[in-house]
């Protein structure tokens, strides 16, 4: 299967998990920084999960599957270890809703990328399902590169990218912007060094 990729923007959208296992707890893990609403379906659940609820970073249905529980779902996973639910998950799932089924036994829209999330630095790998554990290594190998202060170098590049679009015109505007990416500014931030950054692009928009 060919897969599209893409980035999606589910803030405030409700997201559907359907188990209460192992599984589940990575979907929601997953789902946690995109400030998706995460609902819960399962009469049981982990006890990662049940801190997430109490946290109020995730609503739990402590029962079993309705259809009527897919409601106003933009994306629903189907978890569970029996495939009668799951099947009963995937009848429900409308058209325009993306169904994942963690067995592969039915309707699949979507499948989640291993992911290394640096602010809004985000780097994602997949084997389309081929080969899990390669995912993974290639995922960590990329976290060991990309590093935490990968997040304040791109929070940097974003503000100084707006400041220079908002400054200067033309052809300066377009050589300031291929500056940004001067090795000696990612240096500095894995040094801490914030403020040469800042010295820097305060130089540039002062010429």
């Amino acid at each position: 299967m060919n897969y599209f990729p893409l980035l999606l923007n589910i803030e405030f959208k409700t997201a559907v998990v359907v188990g209460g296992g192992h599984v589940a707890r990575q979907k929601v893990e997953a789902l946690i920084p995109t400030k998706a609403n995460i609902v819960v379906v399962s009469p049981i659940i982990t006890e990662e999960l049940a801190v997430y609820v109490e946290q109020q970073a995730v609503i739990w249905k402590q029962k079993e599957f309705e259809p009527s529980d897919l409601d106003d779902a933009v994306l629903v996973f189907a978890v569970t270890d029996k495939k009668e639910v799951n099947d009963a998950v995937e009848e429900a799932t409308q058209h325009w809703q993306l169904l994942s089924r963690a067995d592969a036994l039915g309707r699949v829209d979507f499948i989640n990328p291993a992911v290394v999330r640096r602010g809004d630095f985000i780097l994602t790998v997949s084997t389309s399902g081929a080969s899990p554990r390669l995912t993974r290594q290639v995922k960590e190998q990329l976290a060991q590169t990309y590093g935490d202060y990968y997040e304040q170098y791109v929070a940097f590049l974003g503000q100084a990218r707006r400041r220079i679009i908002e400054t200067v015109d033309g052809e300066t505007k377009k050589q300031y912007l291929i500056d940004l990416l001067d090795p000696q500014l990612l240096e500095w931030v894995k040094d801490g060094r914030l403020d040469d950054c800042e010295n820097w692009l305060q130089q540039k928009l002062g010429d």
